[in-house]
């Protein structure tokens, strides 16, 4: 609709998600560490603020350049979001105790991701794609609001200078490698700006009194092995669903609304799962659930590659959001354990980022695999 509405080519309207997520992706670690120096209620506050000024632009924009550039604006604060929530979490709990609160910030987004494609697809064929946006300003307004004015412990802030040089070569390095994954027109060329620009950062970071992710996090072997997990698993999950939706609705004929039905085991089962990943914690430790979770992932995809039949397809997809529910809780657990207060932002920008790029990896690995031709239909 948005690309009738306002006249676009399929290019532009590609630019208006790949805009959102490359500004989003390259900023994630610095907005961490920015409320790790500031406090991050404030950037949520400001985050939020900010998020719904940009949707209510989208909203009304005459014309899809201004969507595409008031996309990019709402990466930014988006970006100012994600890591904030971690890091308020961090921050208010002991790590002995952040099993459940990360528990249900999980079972928060699979409820989301399970209301969002229906309310959306409702609102996409009611009023139309404006109202999509109008949706997010109220609440972006009545959190962000409260964010800045309800009252807090005193935090402790992080005594490290902010590395804007850093900061620049790493966002360069993230944008590229989005804008490579992607496969847009020219990619070639930021694949290689993107290893140039990331071997200058690794140099920057090694010589840098104040470097922007701190050597206590990004050392350690755990934090290392949960953000391959999250890449891993979330790049597995992305590219079952976009797979799935080719087989759903191109090969098996089914409409958006069916497929979404079929699909639903997914979201449910992650919210499930992320209820039940707590006391899994507890009881068998991360490693040994991490393991058994991204078993359970690969035998949901498994199924999911070998069968056409509705029920089969459903127990695939139950599979899927039951492994990969128990991943993103065990994994996060993890980083943002292992992480002092003081650095508990860059852990949220660093797991947020592994939960961003691991998808476009995802999706890039199935196209290649499958070839263009799977790519599904806009229906």
């Amino acid at each position: 609709m948005l690309q009738r509405d306002l006249g676009a080519s399929f290019a532009q309207v590609q630019w208006t998600s790949t805009g959102y997520l490359i500004a989003v992706a390259s900023l994630l670690v610095f907005a961490g560490r920015l409320g790790d120096r500031y406090g991050h209620h404030r950037l949520f506050g400001v985050g939020m603020l900010g998020f719904g000024a940009a949707s209510a632009g989208i909203a009304l924009a005459p014309g899809v350049g201004w969507v595409i550039g008031l996309r990019v604006v709402q990466g930014v604060f988006g970006a100012l979001l994600q890591p904030a929530t971690l890091g308020m979490l961090r921050a208010a709990f002991p790590p002995d105790r952040l099993r459940t609160p990360i528990a249900v910030r999980t079972a928060a987004i699979g409820v989301a991701a399970a209301a969002g494609p229906v309310v959306g697809g409702a609102l996409v064929a009611g009023p139309g794609w404006r109202a999509v946006f109008l949706l997010n300003v109220a609440p972006a307004v009545v959190f962000g609001v409260l964010a800045l004015t309800v009252r807090r412990p005193p935090r402790t802030a992080s005594p490290a200078r902010l590395d804007l040089p850093g900061a620049l070569l790493l966002a360069v390095t993230l944008a590229c490698l989005v804008h490579a994954l992607v496969g847009l027109p020219g990619w070639a060329w930021t694949a290689a700006t993107a290893a140039v620009t990331g071997a200058l950062f690794v140099r920057h970071e090694r010589r840098t009194v104040s470097p922007l992710l701190p050597p206590a996090v990004i050392g350690s072997p755990a934090v290392g092995s949960a953000l391959g997990m999250l890449v891993a698993a979330s790049a597995a999950l992305s590219g079952a669903l976009f797979v799935g939706t080719f087989l759903l609705q191109d090969t098996l004929g089914m409409d958006a609304f069916h497929s979404a039905l079929v699909s639903l085991p997914l979201a449910l089962l992650m919210v499930l799962a992320a209820a039940a990943c707590a006391v899994l914690l507890r009881r068998a430790g991360a490693r040994r659930t991490t393991t058994a979770a991204m078993a359970l992932l690969a035998l949901g995809i498994l199924t999911l590659s070998r069968t056409a039949a509705t029920p089969a397809l459903c127990a695939g997809f139950a599979l899927v959001g039951a492994g990969f529910g128990t991943v993103m809780v065990a994994a996060t657990h993890v980083v943002v354990r292992e992480a002092a207060v003081e650095s508990a932002g860059v852990a949220g920008g660093l797991q947020q980022t592994a939960m961003n790029v691991g998808p476009v990896l995802g999706v890039a690995a199935a196209t290649a695999l499958t070839g263009p031709a799977t790519a599904p239909s806009c229906r």
